[in-house]
């Protein structure tokens, strides 16, 4: 099969989680053709240069949606006219985001403005910079001080205006893709789309269906439009900007939601979301990512004092501020307990400063008698150093293993915890309850109280830890490896090209006529066609010699 891929700011540029289980799919299905199209989302990314990428993969085509936008096409009559049509899609579009978010008729004219806009796009390159311009943003400040505008629209100044045109322009800029020529790009011959992310990526996509009847496959292991709102939020946009970004966003994601033939959340948590945002349940499935790299065994502790044991990046979200806190109530019960916190990834330096400044202070040095070098109980160590050289070894150094985030999507941590046969506590946030199942204890987020009386049950009883993390590693070899998310995607594949639709007409030209076979019944056939063997073409050639004198004769 020909499969195009569709991401945003991911495979094959970026380096991570994020992209890594892209890359794993593109190798496991190695009897496809895989064709990406990536959106670029700064300089500083697409300059790290490719990953190395498999033969399977024949092209790879990125748009950025950084810098300036493409030059608008010439002055005359007809620019005129098409500039019009422009602004008039474009002021129906606005209006929708302007307006009352949960009126009747505002998912279909969205899309009917945002397929105009497309259709336009796709004739003239010109279409971003034109949303870019004076006139524009007056159709854009036009819809939001119109009656019936949302009250925080209306409120928002020529600098919020401003902002929400250059972010709509970025987004919107993958209309004039040059992705689809009929003639010559692989998006038109593609048997399936497969946007690996949503966000703007499900723009492309969305117009792989419209122009050529391709089917569409939407996978999000994160919810990006949760990640684009918060994101807004971290960025300190006003109000009324978040407002009519969030609605753009928002019914982006519904309309691809409408038009998938298949969605496929990784988790409960995601496809709460998705729901919410207009997918049809009889169109969900949820596929769990596989775990990467080799799945670690069981491991056993050292033995000693009991121990907790962290692993993850450390940014805010993981909430190790009230880890530390929870960690002051288990050495109050506890007093030998001790604390490891690994680090696995890059880290927010600032935050990691103040969770150092607050061990510390916490937990100062502490000595068993005069004569012995006094140590803290809580210990600050990194992936890959001797105390911790691989994971195996940072999670067999605890005998619990903690989360405390308070953001969580899927808590990849927490699966490698359940492979190496670990009991573990965490918070009840993102798709937590669905990857343990009853196999460790949850607990609320911001609840130190709560995680320390959790982490105290399980040190204080050795086999309750041994029964929960067997049952944990048997419950990750039977949904989170490579393997089985391969083989669900193998059969996703087949089963959404087997039916799909035939190709609606004939081939047509530039002229719009149509082209006597240009597509013959065989150009749509799944797979990749491949030389005849020997023995099949010793075969066949004596009894085409054979048919030719006969019909000689």
């Amino acid at each position: 099969m020909r499969i195009a891929l569709l991401a945003e700011g991911g495979y094959p540029y970026a380096r991570g989680e994020g992209s890594a289980w892209v890359d794993r799919l593109v190798r496991g299905l190695d009897a496809n053709e895989f064709a990406v199209y990536t959106l670029g989302r700064s300089e500083r990314a697409d300059a790290a240069g490719l990953l190395e990428l498999p033969p399977q993969v024949t092209a790879v085509r990125t748009l950025p949606l950084w810098g300036q936008a493409p030059r608008a096409a010439a002055a005359g009559t007809k620019a005129r006219r098409r500039r019009s049509l422009v602004l008039e899609h474009y002021r129906d579009l606005v209006g929708t985001l302007a307006g009352d978010v949960g009126a009747n008729g505002v998912a279909d004219r969205f899309a009917s403005a945002l397929y105009g806009l497309a259709g336009l796009a796709r004739e003239d390159g010109g279409v971003p910079a034109l949303l870019r311009s004076e006139l524009a943003l007056r159709v854009l400040e036009d819809a939001c001080r119109a009656p019936g505008a949302r009250p925080l629209v209306a409120d928002a100044g020529v600098g919020d205006l401003m902002a929400v045109a250059d972010q709509l322009e970025r987004a919107l800029r993958p209309l004039a893709a040059p992705w689809y020529d009929e003639f010559g790009d692989a998006l038109a011959t593609a048997d399936l789309a497969h946007a690996v992310t949503g966000g703007t990526a499900l723009l492309p996509a969305l117009l792989a269906k419209r122009f050529f009847g391709t089917p569409l496959l939407i996978t999000e292991y994160g919810v990006r439009l949760r990640e684009t709102l918060l994101a807004h939020r971290a960025a300190g946009l006003p109000a009324p900007v978040r407002a009519l970004l969030a609605a753009f966003h928002r019914r982006l994601a519904g309309e691809a939601y409408r038009e998938a033939a298949l969605v496929t959340p990784g988790n409960a948590h995601a496809r709460r979301w998705q729901e919410h945002c207009g997918a049809d349940r009889e169109r969900l499935r949820t596929v769990h990512p596989g775990y990467q790299g080799t799945v670690p065994g069981p491991v056993e502790t050292g033995g000693g004092d009991p121990a907790l044991v962290w692993v993850g990046r450390i940014e805010p979200g993981k909430d190790l501020i009230a880890l530390l806190h929870a960690f002051g109530e288990v050495r109050r019960q506890e007093p030998g307990a001790r604390l490891r916190i690994v680090r696995g990834g890059d880290a927010d330096p600032a935050y990691l400063h103040h969770c150092r400044a607050l061990a510390a202070q916490l937990f100062p040095d502490e000595a068993a008698d005069a004569v012995t070098v006094g140590e803290s109980p809580v210990t600050f160590e990194e992936l890959g150093a001797p105390g911790a050289p691989g994971l195996a070894d940072a999670y067999a150094a605890g005998d619990v293993v903690v989360l405390s985030s308070i953001v969580e999507g899927f808590p990849l941590s927490l699966v490698e915890a359940m492979f190496c046969g670990r009991a573990t506590v965490s918070t009840d946030v993102g798709a937590v309850r669905e990857v343990i199942g009853g196999t460790g204890l949850v607990v609320p987020p911001r609840n130190p109280r709560a995680l320390a009386e959790a982490c105290v049950t399980l040190l204080r009883d050795p086999e309750r830890r041994q029964r929960l993390g067997a049952a944990a590693r048997e419950r990750a070899l039977e949904l989170f490896t490579v393997e089985q998310n391969i083989a669900a995607f193998r059969e996703i594949y087949l089963d959404l090209v087997a039916h799909a639709p035939g190709r609606d007409g004939p081939l047509r030209d530039e002229d719009g006529a149509p082209v006597p076979f240009g597509r013959p019944a065989e150009a749509h056939v799944p797979g990749r066609w491949t030389a005849a063997p020997t023995w099949a073409r010793a075969r066949r050639e004596p009894a085409l010699a054979g048919s030719e004198r006969q019909a000689r004769a």
